[in-house]
């Protein structure tokens, strides 16, 4: 299968996959807060000056659209890099068989789409841990298909399998010649969920232009338009870290009512409605905004 790339990002997790065997046996032996520690006055600082292209698109986020100052963006882009090492270091800490606690906002909304015999969409974004969302939710009742990235280290493929085959979750890789898009189409007439990026331009170019954060941005065409097309619900969903061993998931619905509109409005306006969710979410998790590259427009002039 040939693998999807991004001239502007990479959709794997770095390091070796012995280096991934070794950070989950770290995790089954050492307390989940001296890595944090660790990582905090050692790694951070050594990936802050030799990543500088993620560094500055971070710095330029928190001045130009967070309008933090100097001193107080380069304080934020610390605590972004922090959290964002946070967050990878959980999933593998998952694998070693650590646990985390979720409060969860609007899991009425995900409960009552299970309960119904239609299939559903569910959004997922580059902000936060929505990885451990498979940890979180109960999908007995449907079969939950979330689309990821074919070119991932082959460790955290493994123990993704392991660990989300319990949960009643199933993993659609991206492919170049777009063959997930029939896999997702047939989930969806099955009844199924569908999980997918809604942020990301990735295979096809086509995009649609969102108003977020005061300016353009591009948002991936395709998960609104199978939204639009076929008339399916929709869910937005955020797994923000709170603390050590605590997140607290969101879960929005994205109005799919709308009368009168052509379908390419509908999913221009689908669209819209999850860039405006995500930048509520980031408005309160400044820090856990994780696309290192420039993301809108106006970044790239």
């Amino acid at each position: 299968m040939e693998e999807i790339e991004h001239e502007e990002w990479k959709g794997n997790t770095g390091g070796t996959n012995w280096m991934h065997k070794s950070l989950i046996w770290i995790f089954a032996h050492v307390n989940l807060r001296l890595v944090y520690a660790f990582m905090a006055v050692f790694v951070i600082p050594f990936y802050m000056l030799f990543a500088h292209k993620g560094y500055i698109s971070m710095y330029h986020f928190f001045r130009r659209r967070m309008k933090y100052g100097v001193l107080k963006s380069f304080a934020y882009v610390y605590r972004n890099h922090y959290r964002f090492g946070q967050v990878i270091l959980d999933r593998f800490a998952v694998y070693a068989g650590k646990k985390f606690d979720f409060t969860i906002e609007g899991n009425d909304l995900f409960v009552n789409l299970c309960e119904q015999e239609p299939g559903f969409m569910v959004l997922s974004s580059h902000v936060g841990n929505y990885e451990l969302a498979g940890y979180a939710f109960n999908a007995a009742k449907k079969k939950f298909n979330a689309l990821v990235f074919s070119g991932e280290a082959k460790v955290v493929m493994e123990n993704r399998q392991r660990v989300l085959g319990g949960h009643n979750i199933n993993m659609i890789p991206m492919s170049a010649d777009m063959s997930h898009v029939i896999l997702m189409n047939d989930a969806l007439q099955s009844g199924e969920i569908v999980s997918i990026p809604g942020d990301r331009i990735f295979g096809s170019p086509r995009f649609l232009e969102c108003e977020f954060f005061g300016a353009k941005a591009k948002f991936p065409l395709g998960p609104y338009a199978m939204a639009a097309r076929r008339k399916t619900e929709l869910l937005a969903l955020f797994v923000m870290k709170e603390s050590a061993y605590h997140y607290r998931v969101f879960v929005r619905k994205i109005n799919t009512d709308m009368t009168g509109l052509k379908r390419d409005e509908k999913a221009a306006q689908l669209a819209q409605s999850f860039a405006s969710e995500i930048e509520d979410i980031v408005r309160r998790y400044p820090e856990q905004w994780f696309n290192y590259y420039e993301f809108w427009n106006d970044d790239k002039s």
